[in-house]
């Protein structure tokens, strides 16, 4: 009895020692299972975190260009005779010494280039048919001038040889835009698109006088001629390729401040073909601007003379103008252009010692009573003719 009793303590000391073996494996196991994941929680957390990708979220894209455009550059005799220098070259750099800070702040820069720039083995002349030094184009360039209308009733006083001149000498300014001169046929016909702050423009130059002064036959290509059906084939080249049309047009009445029929129905033409903004010259002093067809086109119907010598403070008074053109590329990739914020401000031509010496070009709010006696009524006068038709345009210009 006593062997069987001891044979069962045995037994069930062997049993619990099983049992306790089996709790010791149990805890080294859990024990060792709990070191690895902490070992591989401690890994991963030393790992740098890898970024979820977010999705991109698209947002409209906006542009915007800031354009500048002053009128004629009328060069007289007497101004280039006063910008002569003792080694025979020229210099017009100086009259413009005024202007240029205001000027080459902007993105886009346009004058009108009257008098022709055919260079002096044609020799320079005045009034009826000019000729003009290179020298001019260099003092516009260097103030920051880089659109350029070269369409004019003048183009053609010195000939085929002069526009050729002409031509060459701004093939040879590689940043400056020009249009309304060229060689060829197949240059003038070349579609043209150029591009600034993510804005693709095109830039034509017409002229509706002559001054009898026609082009040889078969070589229109010299002076760019107006007709309805050459802008409208010009126009529609480029209207769905480019984000802003903008046509320099040389009409209108000389010395006339108001708007003539044949303007504005020109006007109202090539508006229906999509132009966005439309910059007059020809009638030598200013006229009004305004929006036309619900704000679908800016029209500037003159800007006047910018620097000249000829009689009088209405042709001696010019307009500067700034636009902004502004271009929203919505979510859908649909394309907004808006030309906004007209604003403006006057010149004025002086020069002294019997307005033959130191021509000047001065913005009107640099102006006093020595230098224009009673500048303040002109002032006035001329703004209301300019905002005549758009009475809101905000007078003062900012640059960037």
């Amino acid at each position: 009895m006593a062997r069987r009793k001891v044979r069962k303590a045995k037994r069930k000391l062997k049993k619990n020692a099983k049992f306790v073996i089996f709790i010791l494996v149990l805890i080294v196991g859990f024990i060792s299972v709990f070191s690895i994941f902490n070992l591989s929680f401690d890994k991963r957390r030393d790992e740098p975190r890898k970024e979820v990708p977010k999705k991109e979220v698209k947002k409209p894209k906006e542009y915007s260009l800031k354009l500048f455009m002053v009128g004629d550059a009328l060069i007289h005799s007497a101004v280039y005779q006063d910008a002569k220098q003792s080694d025979g070259s020229y210099d017009f750099k100086p009259m413009l010494e005024y202007i240029k800070p205001i000027s080459s702040r902007y993105d886009l820069v346009y004058y009108n280039q009257e008098t022709i720039l055919g260079g002096p083995e044609l020799g320079y002349s005045n009034y009826p048919r000019f000729n003009s030094p290179y020298e001019v184009g260099d003092a516009f360039i260097d103030a920051g001038f880089n659109l350029v209308s070269l369409a004019t009733n003048h183009t053609m006083d010195k000939g085929e040889k002069g526009v050729i001149n002409s031509v060459n000498y701004w093939k040879s300014k590689g940043d400056v835009v020009s249009a309304g001169q060229w060689s060829s046929q197949d240059e003038r016909d070349e579609v043209k698109i150029y591009e600034k702050n993510g804005i693709k423009y095109a830039f034509f130059s017409y002229t509706t006088w002559t001054n009898g002064l026609e082009t040889p036959i078969g070589k229109e290509y010299l002076n760019n001629v107006y007709s309805d059906e050459k802008a409208k084939s010009d126009i529609e080249k480029v209207r769905d390729k480019v984000d802003v049309v903008m046509v320099a047009m040389h009409w209108g009445t000389e010395y006339s401040l108001g708007v003539s029929s044949a303007q504005a129905t020109i006007a109202d033409y090539l508006s229906s073909l999509g132009v966005d903004i439309i910059i007059g010259a020809h009638p030598h002093v200013v006229e009004p601007v305004e929006y036309i067809n619900n704000g679908r086109t800016f029209v500037i119907y003159s800007l006047g003379n910018f620097i000249s010598d000829q009689e009088g403070n209405e042709r001696l008074t010019g307009l500067m103008m700034e636009l902004t053109i502004k271009k929203v590329v919505d979510i859908n990739d649909e394309v907004t252009i808006t030309v906004e914020s007209p604003k403006a401000e006057l010149t004025y031509t002086k020069s002294y010692y019997g307005r033959k010496r130191n021509f000047r070009v001065y913005p009107y709010n640099q102006l006093n009573n020595t230098l224009l006696p009673n500048y303040m009524n002109y002032y006035e006068k001329y703004k209301g003719i300019v905002s005549e038709r758009y009475p809101e345009l905000v007078w003062g210009l900012d640059g960037e």
